[in-house]
């Protein structure tokens, strides 16, 4: 695998540290791969996370959102009282933990556990100010109500 140094970057730029923290985590970390998952686009700013944790109930299940990080994390609380003995164990039902970095503005609206997947629905909210908005463009009149005309040869 291989490994960018962007430390000759961070001299010249401001105010990019968490980009570059970002891409520094993901050369280290190995991806986990349990449990699966999909992203999806369900509206123009929203989004959803499905997660597969059959076997997994919401008592089992922690969906948690800071700074900027949504951990999900599910501990499987054995219960014995409704296992039976156990012949062939295929369905994992070990403990795991998933991070998603989201990005500025998106905000977490539910999760729901559904059939044995985990669906989080995911909404990008700009604040007002940060939408773009039109500017109008008037012409500058003198104390006459005419046009104020400047000389550009003086």
């Amino acid at each position: 695998m291989m490994h960018f140094d962007l430390s000759p970057i961070y001299k010249s730029t401001i105010g990019f540290d968490r980009i570059f923290s970002l891409l520094d985590e993901a050369n280290l970390e190995a991806a986990p791969t349990y449990p699966p998952y999909d992203i999806e686009r369900t509206g123009e700013d929203e989004y959803r996370i499905t997660m597969a944790v059959a076997g997994f109930s919401e008592d089992d299940i922690n969906v948690e959102l800071k700074e900027g990080t949504l951990t999900v994390t599910g501990d499987k609380q054995e219960r014995e009282s409704e296992r039976g003995e156990v012949l062939h164990q295929g369905i994992a039902a070990r403990a795991f933990e998933r991070r998603f970095q989201l990005a500025d503005f998106v905000q977490v609206t539910g999760a729901v556990l559904e059939n044995g997947l985990l669906h989080i629905d995911l909404k990008r909210e700009l604040p007002e100010a940060m939408k773009p908005r039109r500017i109008a463009v008037t012409t500058a009149t003198g104390k006459n109500g005419k046009k104020k005309l400047t000389n550009k040869a003086a």
